[in-house]
């Protein structure tokens, strides 16, 4: 998805936000609804692991990487654990923080802090995405990505090799 000039990028030291200013004349930078997210980067033989988004969900056919909301009382690390089991049945090790992004949707501003990762046991089963990518870091940006994957994916591809 590229960035329009209706869209906002800056990152601090390390740290990303991304927002849509205004959007149909809303500023949807005020709509209340704050959603916490966690996602992983799943890193194996070097690739990293990138779903796409179902026909039934939201941002349909985007890529993103795997995670869900935080439950009441679990730190992030437990939440990404927990949804990637879900998910995919997959046990994983979380590993360092990678970037947190804002993104403003229609619905609601997302805060998604991604996390690399590596399985510890399991078989990747998708559950509720309808294609699974493993894609070396160089190539992460030629995916059509839900806006607020974007920056982790952008400093991911960076890193490149050293993953």
């Amino acid at each position: 998805m590229a960035l329009t000039s209706a869209a906002i990028l800056t990152i601090e030291v390390g740290r990303a936000r991304i927002g849509v200013k205004k959007r149909g004349g809303i500023d949807m930078t005020k709509t209340g609804k704050i959603i916490r997210v966690v996602g992983a980067a799943i890193i194996q033989d070097g690739q990293v692991l990138c779903l796409q988004r179902g026909q039934e969900m939201s941002l349909a056919g985007l890529w993103e990487f795997p995670g869900g909301k935080l439950e009441v009382g679990e730190i992030e690390a437990q939440a990404l654990a927990r949804e990637i089991k879900e998910e995919l049945t997959l046990e994983i090790e979380v590993g360092d923080w990678v970037t947190t992004a804002e993104y403003a949707y229609e619905f609601a501003t997302i805060q998604l802090a991604v996390y690399k990762a590596k399985i510890l046991s399991g078989s990747l089963t998708l559950l509720e995405h309808q294609a699974s990518r493993w894609v070396q870091p160089q190539d992460l940006m030629s995916l059509d990505w839900a806006p607020v994957d974007i920056p982790a994916a952008q400093l991911l591809a960076q890193e490149g090799s050293s993953l």
